[in-house]
C-alpha cells in the first residue's frame, strides 16, 4: 500500500528529473589522437582529419565541427572531398571505402555515413590486385582507385558502382612500354593519380618503379609515357597543364613536359635540393604560381640522410627565400590554401601552408614577412607538455577575464596577425551564457588557461613556474632560430614539446580565486606557489617558507626526490600571474590537496605525510599536522622511488591471511548459530520497511596497516558552527577540514585577528574535531550545508553579489564523501544523521566528486543542488542535497580507462571534462539546461540553399542517388560484405524502378 500511495509523487518527481538531468557527450576538445590522414575542400573551405582509431573529424570556421566514427576498428589512410560537393570519401587500412555526407536536418548539418564499398577482383586473384593505394576524385564525379597490383579501377559515386568497361589494367599499360625501358617488369603499385587541370579527360598514373603514364579516359588509351628510373613518391601537375613534377626516394625531383611525343625518356630538369650526399625521400611536392614573381616550391623530406635523417621538415622556396620548417613530430600530410575562388582561372596567391603532424596542426602564413605561424582557434595540442591535473572555474568576472586575455596577447606577438584561413560553414550555436576557464597543469611546470565557454577550447594564457627554481634549462638557449648561414636553413615550428627539464616541476594541484585573482599552484616536489595577477612586469625574489610535516619525528628517513633549488637572486617575471610566496614541504613529496581562501589570505596544503596552514599575507606558517602512520613505509619512499620492499609486502599478506584464518576458527564454532539467528531477525525487520533500494554490499573495514593511510585527499575551508562556546548559543567560526586516505577527518578552528590588525597579529589554528570512519575508506570530498541544505558559497562570492548569503539560523551539516559511502553529520555535535552506500555488489568506488547546480529546462528560476559522483567503473551518479538520495546514474567512461577516470573534473553547472587520449578532452553534460555542443550548417558551393532532407522523393538531375536511395544503399552495404556490383544487382531486384533512373 505504501508504494501505491507514493505513486503520484514518484511520477511527478520523475517528470522533474527529466527537466533537470540529461546526459550527453557533447564535443571533443583538443587535437585528435594519432592522426593518420588529412583532407581539404577548397569549395567548402573545410578541413578533414582521419585517425588510426577510425574517427573522421571535420573543421571549418571556429565552432563548426563534425565528427564521425567508422564501425570498423581500422585506421583512416586517406580522405578525399568530392569536388564542389557536400560529400567525402575515406579509405581505411582494411581496404574499405566509405562515403560521408553533410546532410541538413532541422537547419543543422550532420555528418552521416551513406555507403561503403570494397573492391572485389576475379576469383583466385591475389589480394594485391584490389588493394587500394591511391584515390583520385575526378571533377566529373567519379573515383579512380589505384591498386597495389598496378590496376586502376573507375568507380561511380555515391553509388559505388564499378565501371568495369573503363577500368585500366596493368597489362594494358605494359603493352605500350617501350622496349628500351626494359622488359615487361613489375611496375609496382600505383603511387599517384593526378587529373590534368586543363583537360579533365586526361589522368596521370604514377607507378612505384618510376614510370608515369598519361591516360586518356575518353579514348581509353595511353597518350604519353614518362620513363622515370627512380622510385616514385609523388606527382604534381602544374596549372598550365604542360609541366609535371615528380619526387623520388633519393631526395630528388624532376620536371617533365606534356607533349605530343609518345615517350619522354629523360626529364627536362632534375634537382636534388640538399646536395649530392644520400638524402631521404621527398614524400610530397607541389609548385604554385604567383601573379607576379617566381612560384612557391614546397616539399616534405629530402634531408641529408646521415646528418639530418631524424628531422621532420617541409621546405618552402620562394624567390631568394629558402626555409626548412622543422617540426617536432612526424609529418602526416600538408596542403596550401589559396586566395580567391577555386574554380576561377587563377585560384589566387598562396596564402597559408597547413601542415598536419603527428602531435599538432601548424598553419604558416605565406604572405607575411618571415612566414610566421597563425595561432589555431581549435585543434590546439593540449599535450604540448603532458597534462598532470585540471581545474575548472565557472562564471569568471569580466574584469579578470579581460586581464587574463590581455596578458595572453602579450605572449602571442610572434604569431601572425592574419585571421584564421579556414572558414567553411556557419556556426549556429548560441553565445555562451557565461565565461568559463579550464586550467591545465603540465609536467614542465606550466599552467595553461583555456577559454572553455563554448565549443572551441581556445588558449588564452600560459604561466610557467620554472623561473622560480634552478633547472637544467639554459635561458639563453634559443631553439626557435637556426644559426646564421646554417645549411639546411632550419626553423623550428610548432609548440609540441613533451620533454621536461625536471620532472619535479610537474604541476599537481591548481586553485584559482576568480574574485581576488589569487592563484595557488602546487607541484611534484612539495612546492606550493601563491601568485597574484599583475599587469606589469616585476623583478622580485621569492623566498621559501620551509614546513616540516614530520615535525621532527625520529626514525623516519625520506628516500625520495630532493626538493627544488630556489633562486635567491631577483627574477624578472613577465606580466601575468607572478609568484610572491612559496611554501616548501618537507619531505618534498607530491602535494595531494590544496585549498585557498582569499578572504582570509590563507592556503592549506597536504601531502602523504600531513597537512599545513599558511598565511600568505604575513608569509608565515600557522600550523602543521602529521598524519603519517608509523607502519606506512611507502609514504617515505616518494613518487620517484622505484624501491619497494617485496619482503614487507609478502609479510603483510601472510599476516592478513593468518589473521583471517584464526578469526574464522575462533568464532565459527561458538557463534555460527547465534550469528544466523541475528541475521535472520535483521533481514525480517528490513523487509518490512524496504523501499526498492539498489543491491548494496557490506562495507568492509580496512586495516590501518594499509599503505598511504595518512595521505591527505581533500582540504576544505568553511565558516560554520564548529564548537560550543555557550550552552545555548552557537557562534560562526572559521575552520579548516582535512580528509585522509585512512578515513580520518580533522577539523581545526581558525582564529583571525581583526581586519585593522591583520598584518600585526598572528592567525592561530587549534584542533576542534576528529572523525574516524569505521570502514576507513579514503575521504574524497568534504562540504558543509547551511540551514537550507545548500552548500556554503565560495569565498568572496556573497560579497560580490553572485550568491545569496548562507542560512545561519538553521542547523548546519557536514557532508563526508568517502570511496564507499556518503555520510551526513550534524554540526557542531558531529553526530551521524544519514548515509548512502554507493558501493554495490560490483565493488565500485568513488573516484571524483563535485557539487553542482542543476537548473530546470522548463522553469527559468528553478534549480537544485546535487552531488555529482564518478566511480571507478566510469559511472556518473547525481545525489540530491540535503536528502542524500540517488537521483540518476549514467555510464560515461569505460572502466578500463583508468587515466580518463582519474582526469575527470566537474563544473559548477553540471558539466564535466575527462581525457579520452593524452591530447583530447571529452566534454559531457548532466544538465538538461546547460549544454555546450556544436551546431553548424554547411551549404553546397553549387547553390545558396542547403541540401535538405525534404526533397527525398526526387532524384537529383546529375545522376546521384536520392536520400532514400542512400539509406537503402547504406543498409545493404552494412549488412553484406559484397562488391558494389552485387549490391547494385540486389537493389535492382528489390526496387527496379527506383534504381533504373539512377543507372
Amino acid at each position: 500500500m505504501k508504494r501505491f500511495r507514493r505513486h503520484g509523487h514518484d511520477s511527478q518527481r520523475d517528470k522533474l528529473k527529466q527537466e533537470l538531468f540529461q546526459f550527453n557527450k557533447t564535443v571533443e576538445h583538443g587535437f585528435p589522437h594519432q592522426p593518420s590522414a588529412l583532407g581539404y575542400s577548397p569549395s567548402l573551405d573545410l578541413l578533414a582529419i582521419g585517425t588510426r582509431s577510425g574517427a573522421i573529424k571535420l573543421y571549418g570556421a571556429p565552432g563548426v565541427e563534425f565528427m564521425g566514427l567508422h564501425d570498423e576498428n581500422a585506421a583512416v589512410t586517406q580522405v578525399h572531398f568530392l569536388p564542389n560537393e557536400l560529400e567525402l570519401v575515406t579509405l581505411l587500412d582494411d581496404n574499405s571505402l566509405h562515403m560521408w555526407t553533410l546532410r541538413a536536418h532541422n537547419s543543422v548539418s550532420e555528418l552521416l555515413e551513406v555507403g561503403r564499398f570494397t573492391l572485389t577482383g576475379p576469383p583466385g586473384a591475389p589480394p594485391s590486385v584490389t588493394r587500394v593505394t591511391s584515390v583520385l576524385a575526378l571533377s566529373s564525379g567519379e573515383l579512380l582507385l589505384g591498386t597495389e597490383g598496378g590496376h586502376v579501377f573507375v568507380v561511380e559515386v555515391p553509388g559505388f558502382r564499378e565501371l568495369e568497361e573503363r577500368n585500366i589494367s596493368v597489362e594494358d599499360i605494359q603493352k605500350r612500354i617501350p622496349e628500351e625501358y626494359g622488359p615487361r617488369r613489375n611496375l609496382e603499385c600505383v603511387e599517384a593519380l593526378q587529373e590534368n587541370p586543363r583537360n579533365p579527360q586526361q589522368v596521370l598514373i604514377g607507378y612505384g618503379r618510376g614510370l608515369m603514364v598519361l591516360w586518356d579516359l575518353q579514348k581509353k588509351c595511353a597518350v604519353q609515357h614518362f620513363l622515370g628510373t627512380q622510385q616514385l613518391e609523388s606527382v604534381w601537375w602544374m596549372e598550365d597543364g604542360i609541366t609535371i613534377i615528380s619526387s623520388h626516394s633519393d631526395g630528388s625531383y624532376c620536371h617533365w613536359s606534356v607533349s605530343e611525343e609518345d615517350v619522354q625518356s629523360q626529364p627536362n630538369k632534375q634537382e636534388t635540393p640538399y646536395g649530392s650526399f644520400p638524402c631521404k625521400a621527398i614524400s610530397k611536392i607541389l609548385q604554385l604560381p604567383t601573379k607576379q614573381g617566381p612560384p612557391y616550391l614546397i616539399f616534405s623530406g629530402g634531408m641529408p640522410r646521415a646528418s639530418y635523417g631524424d628531422r621532420h621538415c617541409i621546405s618552402v622556396i620562394h624567390s631568394k627565400t629558402h626555409i626548412a620548417l622543422d617540426f617536432t613530430s612526424r609529418i602526416i600530410d600538408f596542403f596550401v590554401i589559396r586566395e580567391g575562388k577555386p574554380w576561377s582561372t587563377f585560384p589566387g596567391e598562396p596564402s597559408a601552408l597547413v601542415v598536419l603532424v603527428e602531435e599538432e596542426l601548424v598553419v604558416v602564413d605565406l604572405q607575411s614577412e618571415g612566414w610566421p605561424v597563425i595561432q589555431t582557434p581549435y585543434l590546439v595540442p593540449l599535450h604540448c607538455s603532458a597534462i598532470t591535473c585540471s581545474h575548472h572555474v565557472s562564471s569568471i568576472p569580466l574584469k579578470l577575464w579581460e586581464r587574463v586575455l590581455a596578458t595572453g596577447e602579450l605572449q602571442n606577438t610572434h604569431y601572425s596577425r592574419k585571421p584564421w584561413p579556414i572558414n567553411g560553414g556557419k556556426n549556429l550555436a548560441p553565445d555562451p551564457p557565461q565565461r568559463d576557464l579550464l586550467l591545465t597543469g603540465h609536467e614542465d611546470g606550466t599552467v595553461r588557461f583555456w577559454d572553455a565557454s563554448g565549443v572551441c577550447l581556445y588558449p588564452m594564457y600560459k604561466l610557467s613556474t620554472a623561473g622560480v627554481f634552478h633547472t637544467d634549462a639554459d635561458p639563453n638557449d634559443n631553439m626557435n632560430q637556426g644559426a646564421e648561414g646554417e645549411w639546411p636553413p632550419f626553423r623550428k615550428v610548432g609548440c609540441f614539446d613533451p620533454y621536461s627539464d625536471d620532472p619535479r616541476l610537474g604541476v599537481q594541484k591548481i586553485h584559482l580565486c576568480k574574485y581576488s585573482g589569487y592563484l595557488t599552484v602546487a607541484g611534484t616536489a612539495g612546492q606550493v606557489l601563491v601568485m597574484e595577477l599583475n599587469d606589469e612586469a616585476a623583478e622580485q625574489t621569492v623566498e621559501a617558507t620551509v614546513v616540516d610535516l614530520l615535525q621532527g619525528q625520529e626514525g623516519f628517513r625520506w628516500k625520495g626526490q630532493a626538493r627544488l633549488d630556489v633562486r635567491h637572486e631577483p627574477v624578472t617575471f613577465p606580466p601575468g600571474f607572478q609568484p610572491f610566496a612559496l611554501v616548501q614541504c618537507l619531505p618534498p613529496a607530491v602535494v595531494t590537496a590544496i585549498a585557498l581562501h582569499s578572504e582570509w589570505k590563507l592556503v592549506a596544503f597536504g601531502t602523504s605525510h600531513g597537512f599545513g596552514l599558511y598565511d600568505y599575507q604575513q608569509r608565515t606558517n600557522i600550523m602543521v599536522r602529521c598524519t603519517l602512520n608509523p607502519s606506512d613505509q611507502l609514504a617515505l619512499e616518494g613518487p620517484l622511488s622505484r624501491v619497494k620492499s617485496i619482503k614487507k609486502s609478502l609479510r603483510q599478506s601472510f599476516r592478513r591471511i593468518r589473521r583471517s584464518r584464526v578469526s574464522m576458527r575462533k568464532h565459527h564454532g561458538n557463534n555460527a548459530a547465534k550469528l544466523q539467528e541475528i541475521n535472520a531477525r535483521l533481514d525480517a525487520e528490513n523487509l518490512q520497511d524496504m523501499e526498492l533500494a539498489p543491491v548494496q554490499r557490506k562495507i568492509e573495514a580496512r586495516s590501518s596497516d594499509d599503505s598511504f593511510t595518512g595521505l591527505v585527499r581533500t582540504l576544505y575551508f568553511a565558516d560554520s558552527f564548529i564548537t560550543h562556546t555557550h550552552p545555548y548559543i552557537l557562534f560562526i567560526t572559521p575552520s579548516l577540514w582535512a580528509g585522509t586516505n585512512g578515513g580520518a577527518v580533522f577539523a581545526y578552528v581558525i582564529r583571525l585577528p581583526p581586519v585593522e590588525r591583520r598584518m600585526e597579529d598572528k592567525v592561530t589554528a587549534h584542533p576542534a574535531k576528529e572523525i574516524q570512519l569505521m570502514h576507513r575508506a579514503p575521504v574524497v570530498g568534504l562540504a558543509i550545508l547551511d540551514g537550507r541544505g545548500a552548500p556554503l558559497p565560495e569565498p568572496l562570492e556573497v560579497a560580490h553579489d553572485l550568491a545569496r548569503s548562507p542560512d545561519m539560523l538553521g542547523s548546519h551539516h557536514l557532508l563526508v564523501v568517502s570511496e564507499e559511502q556518503i555520510k551526513l553529520f550534524t554540526l557542531p555535535k558531529v553526530s551521524a544523521k544519514t548515509k548512502l552506500k554507493l558501493t554495490a555488489t560490483d565493488g565500485s568506488r568513488v573516484r571524483r566528486v563535485g557539487v553542482a547546480s542543476f537548473g530546470s529546462s522548463r522553469v527559468e528560476d528553478y534549480s537544485e543542488s546535487g552531488l555529482v559522483v564518478l566511480t571507478n567503473l566510469g559511472d556518473l551518479h547525481v545525489v540530491s542535497l540535503p536528502a542524500i538520495k540517488m537521483q540518476v546514474h549514467y555510464p560515461c567512461i569505460r572502466r578500463e580507462d583508468v587515466s580518463g577516470i582519474a582526469s575527470c573534473v566537474f563544473t559548477k553547472h553540471g558539466q564535466g571534462f575527462y581525457l579520452i587520449s593524452p591530447s583530447e578532452f571529452e566534454r559531457f553534460s548532466l544538465s538538461a539546461r546547460c549544454l555546450v555542443e556544436p551546431r553548424s550548417l554547411v551549404e553546397s558551393s553549387n547553390s545558396k540553399a542547403p541540401i535538405s532532407t525534404s526533397n527525398t522523393n526526387q532524384t537529383q538531375q546529375d545522376g546521384r542517388l536520392t536520400e532514400d536511395s542512400r539509406s537503402v544503399w547504406s543498409c545493404l552495404t552494412k549488412r553484406h560484405d559484397v562488391s558494389a556490383k552485387q549490391v547494385m544487382e540486389h537493389a535492382l531486384l528489390n526496387d527496379e524502378s527506383e534504381y533504373t533512373r539512377v543507372l
